[in-house]
């Protein structure tokens, strides 16, 4: 793979969710991402205990915001060659396809993700 450079488009993967953005900085540990759009939105609950609700603080997780730039680890960035998608409509299609494999779940952990969703789309496109 070639070296990425300041100003390239890539993806990048923070926390548990999956964005499109342009480099803006390299550090020695990561890659500073100003986020364009998004590619799957972050997972809902506690990352420490994944798909649990009982006895863990069940978090809202929110998309990375438009522009916002965050530390990327060096080893999950990709160049993305691409058209970049508007952020919002990448933003509703990645909560869509959340909602619909969570739809396919009946646990108490899907249920609270799908009600986490309904919040945070009701701030997301006021």
């Amino acid at each position: 793979m070639s070296e990425l450079k300041i100003g390239d488009k890539v993806t990048g993967i923070y926390k548990t969710g999956k964005y499109i953005g342009e480099i803006t900085d390299i550090r020695p540990q990561s890659y500073l991402v100003r986020v364009l759009a998004v590619l799957k939105h972050p997972t809902q609950g506690d990352l420490h205990h994944p798909k649990e609700v009982d006895g863990v603080f069940f978090q809202e997780r929110r998309a990375l915001a438009y522009r916002e730039q965050t530390n990327v680890p060096l080893k999950m960035v990709k160049p993305f060659t691409e058209e970049i998608p508007d952020y919002q409509v990448s933003l509703q299609d990645a909560i869509e396809k959340m909602r619909a494999e969570l739809l396919t779940k009946s646990t108490e952990w899907a249920e609270k993700s799908l009600m986490n969703l309904k919040s945070l789309e009701k701030d997301y496109f006021k």
